[in-house]
């Protein structure tokens, strides 16, 4: 069975191209491309030859093996008849733990085909760190209506275990240990580690430091509603201002 259906609809997807994008550039109709992507049909070997030698894929790889994210990122894929001219910027790929990939990741977060697989965020930040997604699920770090609610994305930078002694207190930090991960703000009190909630009415949960399997530092955060930052600013400028009118007043 050839893999050629399943990659090229990776490449879509990977380079942005919809179908019909995608066949103009190799003079195919839509719906020849959706046939071999669906597998009900086999392209002739021209076609493959063009495909590979536009992606600069090896023509092997192309048919025997599904190809990665990862691996496609590295292919130079030209997305318009243009590409030479433009000076493109490369962001960094951050797999993402989402709901439906997170039991898996718990034990399968140390394979590197598993990783290559997750779900990524193309963000600008630094490519020579390593940075990972976690999609937020449940209300364990909101308080008083504010905080991470479920479906936020937090992005964390790893952190080598000879360094998790050396962060500060209240760090926010999602970690992989003793067969959950978990997403809280960390303490250290001697060899444990304390992972502590926002939210007022969940305990504390205590590890030995040498238990924690992968730890991230949380960097940024995406929301998936407007938080509110203002925390009564305006109200405030507006008394200043008030303050100020009443001792010109006095002064006249």
């Amino acid at each position: 069975m050839s893999f050629f259906g399943k990659n090229i609809k990776k490449i879509r997807s990977v380079k942005g191209l919809s179908q019909q994008a995608f066949a103009e550039i190799f003079d195919l109709k839509r719906g020849t491309l959706g046939a071999y992507e669906e597998g009900r049909s086999e392209p002739k070997i021209e076609t493959i030859i063009k495909i590979a030698n536009y992606f600069s894929i090896q023509i092997d790889d192309l048919l025997t093996s599904e190809l990665t994210v990862n691996e496609l990122l590295k292919f130079k894929g030209d997305l318009t008849t243009q590409a030479k001219d433009i000076k493109r910027e490369q962001f960094a790929m951050v797999p993402c733990i989402t709901d439906a990939t997170a039991n898996d990741y718990i034990s399968l977060f140390d394979k590197e085909k598993f990783i290559n697989e997750l779900p990524v965020l193309q963000l600008p930040l630094n490519p020579e760190k390593e940075f990972r997604g976690y999609t937020v699920s449940n209300l364990e770090m909101t308080s008083h209506d504010e905080g991470f609610f479920p479906k936020d994305i937090v992005i964390g930078e790893k952190v080598p275990s000879s360094v998790i002694k050396k962060l500060n207190n209240g760090t926010l930090v999602f970690v992989v240990v003793e067969g959950e991960i978990v997403f809280r703000r960390l303490y250290i009190t001697k060899n444990n580690v304390v992972l502590r909630a926002d939210h007022k009415n969940i305990d504390d949960l205590e590890f030995s430091i040498g238990s924690i399997e992968e730890l991230w530092r949380i960097r940024y955060a995406f929301f998936r509603r407007i938080p509110e930052f203002s925390d009564g600013v305006e109200e405030k400028l507006m008394m200043i201002e008030q303050e100020l009118l009443n001792m010109k007043k006095k002064m006249k």
